[in-house]
């Protein structure tokens, strides 16, 4: 999301936010339901790039698709020896080509309390100085709104929000994603909605690796003190859910850069997950899953909006779950694309790909994802999902929800 090195400047000060408590309070509620719902098919054709992964057979060894292997080849790369371990080698001078392909392999222990207490945020900075010089539907700038932590335990509150995580050339990453419906397969979703560059590294890389969600992290809040021993189960109460295909938009792909760059406004992605123990879908194992609103209507429509996540950078450390209610703004970063949502927000790097929410009709919705936000940490910007979107995430429930 943002850049790790902030610039010293005043403390926000906390803006009250409009219909906050109805916000939160209907989305407390939404959390403890687990019915499906129905949906209706998007005439537009499937867009993005989606990739399979590998997966790993009963007797532990990573099983490569034929397709795969073919690809893994065609890179160079020696499958049989990729399947002993070759894996784990992160040549950062071959990726550009190598990582054209999601290679995830479900690896049973990798992402231990500490590997994940070290996982540092991904980032997307752009600075206030550009924000301003943008030209079309762009509105003033809002005032900070200083996030606050959700409430424990996080699985009664807000059961559908946790953390990714994913292997990059830089190191072990972390994001934020929501688990949502999967209108074909009700009831029984696998999916969970996150940010484009929390799977793909945009225009200058490709797929990212050993890419997991796990929800509720850190259920009930416990102090980086209290976790210094943790077990797993303490830290992914629900279990850890690898990626085994992954989709993001064909304009986070070609056009994603560090400071969000001209994928920003299509920085989304959707994920198939599977666990890594167990049999249930995520949807049934946490008990909830929030409908995505592909509706994409005008900020100017909206008279709240609120973003989860879990921060990771200073001043927080990626242990808490946070959210942030303001009534939503314009932001143009150009004429020739989409409008993206913006709120004020405190929330930094590591809140990436967290879920914006709304209420229609007295249910919550998701509506956005957190994509870039200011080095000076006042404020987040999130795409607006229209019919790209759901072409992506219809795409991927139709051809693999039901796996």
């Amino acid at each position: 999301m943002r850049s790790t090195a902030a610039s010293a400047a005043p403390r926000p000060r906390r803006r009250t936010a409009l219909a906050a408590t109805g916000l939160v309070a209907a989305l407390a509620l939404t959390m403890t339901a687990c019915g499906g719902s129905e949906g209706v098919e998007a005439d537009a054709e499937p867009g993005g790039g989606t990739s399979q992964a590998a997966g790993t057979g009963a007797d532990g060894q990573v099983e490569v698709p034929a397709g795969l292997a073919d690809r893994l080849e065609e890179h160079g790369i020696d499958v049989d020896r990729w399947k002993d371990g070759g894996w784990k080698d992160w040549d950062r001078d071959k990726w550009l080509s190598e990582a054209k392909d999601f290679v995830n392999p479900v690896i049973e222990g990798l992402w231990q309390p500490d590997r994940m207490k070290s996982a540092k945020e991904a980032d997307k900075t752009i600075g206030t100085k550009d924000a301003a010089a943008d030209q079309g539907a762009t509105d003033p700038e809002p005032a900070p709104v200083e996030a606050v932590a959700e409430k424990t335990p996080y699985h009664r509150n807000a059961a559908p929000v946790g953390k990714v995580f994913f292997d990059s050339p830089e190191g072990s990453m972390v994001c934020s994603g929501t688990v949502v419906k999967d209108v074909n397969h009700p009831g029984k979703s696998n999916l969970v909605w996150t940010a484009g560059h929390c799977v793909h590294a945009g225009g200058s890389g490709g797929w990212y690796r050993n890419l997991a969600f796990v929800p509720s992290y850190n259920d009930l809040d416990k102090s980086e003190t209290e976790l210094a021993d943790a077990t797993t189960g303490e830290m992914a109460p629900y279990g850890t859910w690898w990626a085994d295909w992954a989709s993001t938009s064909n304009q986070w792909i070609r056009g994603g850069a560090q400071d969000g760059g001209d994928g920003a406004a299509y920085d989304y992605s959707v994920l198939h997950v599977k666990p890594e123990q167990g049999g249930k879908s995520l949807e049934e194992t946490v008990g909830a899953a929030l409908e995505v609103d592909f509706s994409a209507p005008s900020a100017t429509e909206i008279a709240s909006m609120g973003a989860w996540g879990y921060p990771a950078a200073p001043p927080y450390n990626g242990l808490t779950m946070f959210k942030c209610v303001d009534r939503p703004g314009r932001l143009s970063l150009s004429p020739s694309l989409p409008t993206m949502y913006r709120i004020g927000c405190t929330m930094t790097g590591g809140s990436s790909g967290g879920g914006w929410f709304r209420v229609v009709d007295g249910d919550t919705v998701l509506v956005s994802n957190t994509s870039i936000g200011p080095l000076e940490n006042t404020w987040l910007a999130g795409p607006q999902l229209g019919r790209e979107a759901e072409a992506m995430y219809q795409n991927m429930s139709r051809t693999y929800g039901g796996q």
